[in-house]
């Protein structure tokens, strides 16, 4: 993605914050700080929906199972990297069902008004991947604790079901005309914006609202006790 800080980068930014921290209290008090920090990791969504399956340079050339084996590649590295540096206890999400995204759906649903059922099988063969790959790199790496957020089912749910979870919208997202805009594009003053955003699944065509968050946030705080036991 275009404007997107490399993994690499961030890597460096983190070490740059760990030396500072060691600078202020010392490196065996920063040692126990980033061992005990909990370290929340989100990738994948925007790598397909905004990169890979707009972009021929990469779809033609890449299968999404190839593309998905080179993310996760990369998502090793970062973690064992990571790992390098003191972390301990680290949660990634997993892909969500990306063919229901608003966007999505507008961008390669073909004038449908469905999920695009493509997209969701690779999400669930991307989700996998990251599973089978956090097991090995926990059992590669000695008191790491890696957990793997599903937002993939609830977040699945509220979209197939949206009134036993409190919504009313789960198709077009609340701001603009809720079916692409994103980013800049997508603020209160966006021509369409809707004035009852606890209604709607997404907020924007790729991101789920304030209220589906809270939702998500209670399913997540109990898959991932393991990390503050």
């Amino acid at each position: 993605m275009m404007g997107a800080i490399p993994l690499t980068q961030q890597l460096n930014y983190y070490e740059e914050y760990r030396r500072n921290v060691v600078n202020l209290v010392g490196s065996a008090k920063a040692d126990e700080t980033f061992s005990r920090g909990i370290h929340l990791l989100s990738a994948g969504s925007s790598d397909f929906i905004q990169n890979y399956y707009i972009n021929p340079l990469l779809n033609t050339v890449y299968s999404p199972d190839v593309f998905s084996d080179n993310l996760m590649t990369y998502y090793s590295t970062f973690i064992q990297n990571l790992y390098g540096m003191g972390a301990r206890r680290i949660g990634v999400t997993s892909l969500p069902p990306t063919g229901c995204l608003p966007a999505a759906i507008t961008l390669f649903g073909a004038g449908s008004n469905e999920c695009v059922q493509r997209l969701n099988r690779d999400a669930i063969s991307f989700n996998k991947k990251l599973n089978s790959t956090s097991k090995s790199l926990a059992n590669i790496l000695p008191g790491l604790k890696l957990v793997v957020f599903d937002i993939y089912e609830p977040l699945l749910d509220m979209i197939l079901r949206p009134s036993d979870n409190g919504f009313s919208e789960a198709r077009r997202a609340c701001c603009g005309t809720g079916m692409l805009e994103t980013s800049v594009l997508c603020n209160a003053r966006s021509l369409g914006t809707c004035s009852n955003a606890t209604q709607f699944v997404f907020w924007d065509g790729f991101h789920p609202s304030e209220a589906a968050n809270r939702v998500l946030a209670g399913d997540l705080l109990a898959q991932g006790l393991d990390l503050i036991s």
